[in-house]
């Protein structure tokens, strides 16, 4: 809901429990006012008369003790008093920097749609309010669009700049996100690591000065993700309140806090800044891609379970959205069972065995095509290799499909090999720097997708691949990141347009892609977790967490990129041991267990299985498909992660069953076990508690083991009993079932 208020110059922006106010000052400038858990009135202007300021820059733009750098400014430019960094800065063709930007009015309508070539968050219900910024000298407009989405608790954010004047202006710098707090007490919250650690949570006390997680990688990257969030000290789990903004961009951003000398608070998200500018010609427009900004009074918990909602109501593709056959299927990959050393009688010995185990989905990795029997050869040559597949690649898929599961195949359309037939056809169709030697990473290039003749060869070649072949899944791999910047397709004054182009191509072959197989579903991959963010989820709504696949090591990636994205688009497997990243051994039923806190699958070789696991990984998969549908639309609540103990659980929608699982990773000598408060269940409701016990154990039901009926508030306050660990890297598991 949006309320205007005191003759159109206050915009009161309500959902469900928050509130975020904005104001236009008498002289034209617009403020933040508040932002946090909801509040009532019509009228809050009082909130900037009673600001007392401190004795700097006074006097400022004409008026009598005006301090402009000491008030909220929601929208900030650069050349005015304001000081701090700004949101937005233009570069005209005189060389001069200053932008000067006022209130000139606003619009409020109903029914959030995309933005211009760029994902977005969309519903038809949202109210959506606009508020137009402009400056007199430059014409320069700027739009301020806010998206409402009442019933989830969230706002979403982005902007429009457009050249009115009759001059061409270089857009240097354009946040998404601005949003000033009038305090200076609050910790950082980000998501950080690097490759096969990706997602860890990482929190720091803020002082004056500048902070900042961002990437120039030309994508979010393994190191930094697309989220930052302010937390007021002691806010934990389940108390206390949470600012956070997450961008819905796959390329280079910037997110930054800055602590000024007046105890103020400035958090800012949007493109990367540095290395870009974009060229803006009379009448031209530039749009942002869009911020989504969320406040919890209720801790961390609170503030995932409304990411989760939304993203997966309003954001995550037109597909595999729930209802009948469209759940996340169970997958079998191959590649760390064969890597390059496969051919068609090895793969149909795979995928027997996957089959007599239940899996749904048979995916044929990285080494079909061309000449690819190693990483430094053919990508981008789309075309099957029927000598190592025996045959076509529409006949290998009849024949597993006639096994009983689908057929997946993995592609990474946005590289190539230098030794191809791609790229001895069209050098030129690779990112590089003319008269400079081409940097190899991984043996590959990067394709240049701000070209369109580019983007339509990609189109073209994955489109006839899923056109002559029963192909239901799509792995999409990216394995490395942008260097060698610059483009031959690019005038000189244009090459810093390179990096976002690039992302607009992504978008527009994801989005060709997908509206002509709509009952394909595409996994995003970036060498795992290096493209996990709110862009690619719009077009590829399962996301490949990351390459290490140790149980423990993935305890806390999933832990972290469960912060913000939603369990179901986590792609999880279990892998073989010693585990091929870090080395370790953990128990299978371990690995089933946090494999299951996302989507499920396997990527080792099951034909080198003893029988014993093969029956644990037939019961794993069993009891996933009848827990698959609360995994993945249920409501997700993180009950421990703390010393060496993990755990976390799932409610169905309807409340009548939930899913609770706990890792202790490391023994612990001469310790009494302890128990394992629930969250999310029903005060007065009883609920049955069944353990769920490995293959093979003695049991009352194979594989359960009755243990209590206890009311929602025994469980919830005292909680489940522990098991003694009896080695390392111990689970346990449990099904919940609401009595009456």
């Amino acid at each position: 809901m949006i309320q205007v208020l005191e003759q159109g110059r206050t915009f009161h922006l309500i959902t469900a429990h928050t509130s975020m106010i904005l104001h236009a000052m008498p002289s034209g400038h617009l403020m933040s006012l508040y932002w946090g858990s909801r509040v009532e009135g019509d009228s809050f202007s009082y909130i900037v008369r009673d600001m007392k300021k401190a004795s700097y820059l006074c006097g400022t733009d004409g008026i009598n003790d005006f301090r402009l750098e000491q008030y909220p400014v929601l929208y900030p430019s650069w050349g005015n008093p304001d000081l701090r960094m700004p949101a937005v800065q233009f570069c005209y063709e005189d060389g001069s920097v200053m932008t000067d930007l006022r209130f000139k009015g606003y619009r409020v309508y109903r029914g959030k749609e995309t933005l211009p070539g760029l994902p977005a968050v969309i519903s038809r219900e949202a109210e959506c309010l606009e508020l137009t910024l402009g400056d007199s000298i430059s014409n320069l407009e700027i739009r301020l669009t806010y998206g409402v989405f009442e019933r989830y608790d969230a706002i979403t954010g982005s902007v429009m700049a457009a050249n009115r004047g009759e001059k061409a202006v270089t857009v240097e710098r354009l946040m998404s996100g601005c949003f000033s707090f009038p305090d200076d007490r609050y910790e950082l919250m980000t998501l950080t690591g690097a490759w096969g650690r990706e997602c860890h949570v990482n929190r720091q006390e803020i002082r004056q000065g500048r902070f900042a997680v961002e990437s120039t990688r030309g994508a979010g990257g393994h190191g930094q993700n697309p989220f930052l969030a302010l937390a007021e000290p002691g806010a934990d789990e389940d108390r206390g309140n949470i600012w956070s903004m997450n961008l819905v961009y796959s390329g280079s951003f910037e997110g930054s806090v800055e602590v000024d000398m007046h105890q103020n608070t400035r958090m800012m998200m949007g493109i990367q800044p540095f290395g870009f500018s974009w060229l803006l010609e009379k009448g031209e427009k530039f749009a942002s891609p869009e911020v989504v900004m969320v406040h919890s009074g209720e801790g961390m918990g609170a503030m995932s379970r409304i990411y989760h909602c939304l993203y997966r109501e309003c954001l995550m593709g037109r597909n595999y959205q729930g209802g009948p056959g469209k759940y996340r299927p169970v997958l079998f990959n191959n590649w760390e069972a064969t890597y390059f050393d496969f051919n068609r009688d090895r793969l149909l010995e795979l995928a027997d065995q996957a089959a007599a185990l239940g899996v749904e989905c048979f995916v044929l990795d990285d080494g079909w095509f061309g000449n690819r029997d190693s990483a430094d050869r053919s990508l981008g040559d789309w075309t099957e290799n029927r000598n190592k597949l025996g045959g076509s690649l529409a006949g290998l898929a009849e024949a597993v499909r006639k096994r009983g599961m689908e057929f997946g195949l993995w592609f990474e359309p946005e590289m190539v090999s230098p030794d191809s037939r791609l790229f001895r056809s069209h050098p030129d169709w690779a990112i590089q720097v003319k008269g400079r030697p081409k940097q190899l990473a991984r043996n590959q290039l990067v394709l240049d997708l701000s070209r369109e003749e580019v983007q339509d060869y990609i189109v073209e070649s994955v489109d006839r691949v899923l056109r002559e072949a029963p192909i239901t899944y799509v792995k999409w791999d990216m394995n490395r990141n942008i260097t060698d910047w610059g483009s031959g397709h690019l005038a000189a004054g244009r090459q810093k347009e390179l990096g976002h182009r690039y992302i607009l191509g992504l978008y527009r072959i994801l989005e060709r892609l997908t509206g002509m197989h709509p009952d394909v579903l595409f996994e995003g991959c970036a060498g795992g977790g290096g493209r996990f963010d709110p862009g690619m989820l719009y077009y590829m709504p399962q996301i490949w967490a990351s390459d290490d696949t140790d149980a423990a090591e993935r305890l806390a990636i999933q832990h972290g990129t469960a912060c913000v994205y939603p369990p179901v688009s986590m792609g999880c497997h279990v892998s073989a041991c010693p585990n091929h990243i870090v080395g370790r051994e953990t128990p299978l039923f371990t690995r089933g267990v946090v494999a299951m806190e996302g989507n499920l699958g396997y990527e080792l070789d099951l034909t080198a299985m003893e029988e014993k696991d093969k029956d644990e990984v037939k019961r794993q998969i069993g009891f996933y498909k009848d827990i698959r549908e609360i995994v993945q639309k249920g409501r997700y609540y993180r009950l421990k992660h703390d010393g060496d103990q993990r755990a976390w659980m799932y409610v169905s929608e309807k409340g009548d069953r939930a899913v609770v699982s706990f890792v202790q990773i490391l023994a612990k000598a001469n310790t009494v076990p302890k128990r394992l408060r629930l969250k999310g269940l029903e005060r007065e409701a009883f609920y049955r508690a069944e353990q769920v016990m490995e293959a093979g154990e003695e049991a009352g039901t194979p594989g359960i083991r009755d243990v209590c009926l206890l009311r929602g508030s025994s469980l919830m306050n005292i909680g489940l009993g522990l098991n003694r660990p009896s080695g390392d890297f111990q689970a346990q598991q449990w099904v919940m079932y609401r009595e009456g």
